[in-house]
């Protein structure tokens, strides 16, 4: 019933057109992602998700994974086969290094990649999405014999990967973390604590599951200081890298959820399991933030992904169900109603959540493209500024792009009535799944907060001055384009607004901490509108360049990204005048009051 179209010609559009990565041909891995190669990678892409991975996302959810007595678990059917399908196709290899057997292409072709899984079956997707940030902390800080162990077969999609950080009585503050680490005469440690909320924590699909885990050496000092990270296997790694003992780290429950049911949300027991410490002790958490700021930026692609999918079905049913008739008159003569896509308040719907879809993804693939940029070349002026713009950009695209994503699911679900409500039609899984996404991987109050708190003051203010300077750059091209005029006066009223908010952070915000946590989560949405619009401004200029074109393609850009600019961009007013009224009637309540 439902159906999922990967969206290979909006992303070939956005990496051909509007980044233009072949300007970049000269660096690592960007010359094999022209031309005929990239449409082969992105339609291949393409049929693993809508012909193999779709069509067992419903019964994934309905099935769920199973736990056996032994404490190992199981995912639904047709889970190993099509993880099978994925490895044999090289897709976990995809940008990893060549010299553990990758393919050293861009991160930004595996996002584009990661999108389309994800739409198809977000919950299939988070097993070599989590794999993928195990690599990530290895290849960064993991001693060479680690990565010499590990990575081949993780690169090769033989082994998964997972990440463990949260306990029972700590999630955000890690600093109350109690995973102890004894360390052993031959330099591994043994591990005991329990981890909870751990994705991907057991199952069936792979040989072997490496586990990277925050403990605490014995003897460590209190609070995160006192934090190491630790590389435990599921299965104990011989000299050869075949695969020995079982480590005595198991699954003793599977956590029941409210979505997400296909992948494995394990509490995992560690009873002084094997491990070996990553990178320097008391240094855990500078070495997981790798792994947790890629993450981020997967799970801001999965609020786009689910956003969009949802779209796709909801706007497909528009055009099908017949319900009440056109207030300017019959549309559809001969039958006994039209079809609700002619109704105003339907089309609000749809238009808010492809306008999001659309911008969002401009913005996530610019991001994602600045990474890459940061990696591959060496000039310390451009590398310097994409790592700005990864650090200030990756809580807005958290935030902001799962907080949207779960919005436009449930308006989704909303555009279907009923039949939204009913678990056969599948849109309920759509809103079940984008639900933990405002709340994994940091939630998004804890995002605000560190956009806030954190980003907006590194460096002097260097970043969002940075993002700043990139707008005016932008506004500037083509100032005197009157095609371009209300791309770029919406994009320069909402660049303006959050000017005005970082201003009045920067005055209020150290004055009483109370404004800034006020402010918070209304900043992170003005300055997701404005990303969303600055991605806009992008996309609009690509489309006029072939608004001579017969193809309709260019002109329902524009038409869309002109809805974005009039019925977006000024709910950034809004923000700002909740931004600017401070804390005083937020902090007036006391808590007995509450």
């Amino acid at each position: 019933m439902l159906s999922y179209t990967a969206p290979v010609r909006e992303i070939r559009f956005l990496l051909d057109e509007v980044l233009d990565i072949g300007r970049y041909a000269e660096l690592p891995g960007f010359s094999d992602v022209t031309g005929d190669t990239l449409d082969a990678i992105l339609v291949a892409a393409a049929a693993l998700a809508q012909e193999v991975l779709q069509p067992i996302n419903l019964s994934g959810d309905e099935e769920g994974c199973t736990r056996h007595a032994d404490g190992s678990v199981t995912t639904p059917k047709g889970f190993k086969e099509a993880y099978a399908q994925f490895v044999e196709g090289g897709w976990p290899a995809l940008s990893c290094d060549p010299n553990f057997g990758g393919q050293g292409l861009p991160q930004t072709l595996s996002l584009a990649v990661s999108e389309m899984i994800a739409s198809a079956n977000v919950a299939f997707g988070m097993y070599p999405g989590l794999s993928h940030g195990a690599y990530s902390a290895l290849i960064h800080h993991g001693a060479k014999e680690l990565q010499d162990a590990y990575l081949p077969k993780i690169v090769s999609g033989e082994w998964c990967g997972t990440m463990n950080l949260t306990e029972p009585h700590c999630g955000t503050d890690l600093g109350l973390l109690r995973t102890k680490a004894v360390p052993q005469a031959d330099g591994s440690y043994k591990l005991t604590g329990q981890k909870i909320f751990i994705s991907a924590g057991d199952h069936d699909l792979s040989e072997n599951i490496i586990h990277l885990v925050l403990a605490r050496i014995e003897g460590a000092p209190a609070g995160t200081k006192g934090i190491s990270l630790f590389v435990a296997p599921k299965f104990l790694v011989n000299a050869d890298c075949s695969l020995g003992a079982r480590n005595p780290v198991t699954c003793g429950k599977l956590e029941e959820k409210m979505g997400i049911h296909a992948n494995a949300t394990c509490v995992l027991n560690y009873d002084e399991a094997i491990g070996w410490l990553v990178g320097e002790p008391g240094r855990g958490l500078n070495a997981m933030f790798t792994m947790m700021n890629e993450a981020r930026i997967a799970v801001a692609l999965q609020g786009l992904a689910l956003s969009e999918v949802a779209y796709q079905n909801a706007a497909a049913y528009a055009k099908d169900r017949l319900q009440g008739r056109s207030l300017t008159g019959p549309k559809n003569t001969g039958g006994p109603a039209d079809p609700i896509i002619v109704h105003p308040d339907v089309r609000r719907l749809l238009l808010d959540a492809r306008s999001f879809n659309e911008g969002g993804r401009a913005l996530l693939y610019w991001t994602s493209l600045q990474g890459d940029l940061e990696t591959r070349i060496a000039d310390e002026a451009i590398h310097t500024k994409a790592a700005d713009m990864m650090a200030l950009l990756t809580p807005v695209l958290k935030g902001y792009l799962t907080d949207k994503g779960f919005e436009n699911a449930v308006n989704a679900q909303q555009i279907y009535g009923g039949h939204g409500f009913i678990e056969e039609w599948g849109m309920s899984q759509f809103v079940r799944d984008a639900r933990i996404a405002m709340i994994y991987e940091g939630a998004n109050g804890v995002q605000a907060m560190d956009l806030v708190g954190r980003k907006l003051a590194q460096n002097g203010g260097r970043s969002v001055m940075t993002f700043f300077a990139e707008i005016d750059a932008l506004l500037a091209e083509d100032a005197n384009n009157a095609e371009l005029a209300p791309f770029n006066e919406g994009l320069k009223a909402s660049k303006d607004r959050l000017q005005k908010a970082t201003m009045w952070l920067m005055q209020n915000g150290m004055a009483n901490p109370d404004n800034a946590g006020a402010a918070a989560t209304d900043y992170l949405h003005l300055f997701g509108i404005t990303g969303l619009a600055f991605g806009w401004r992008l996309i609009a200029k690509a489309a006029l360049a072939k608004k001579d074109s017969s193809d309709p393609f260019y002109a329902t850009k524009l038409k869309t990204g002109l809805y974005f600019m009039q019925r977006i961009v000024p709910q950034g007013a809004a923000h700002l005048a909740k931004i600017e009224t401070g804390a005083a009637s937020l902090m007036a309540l006391t808590a007995d009051e509450f």
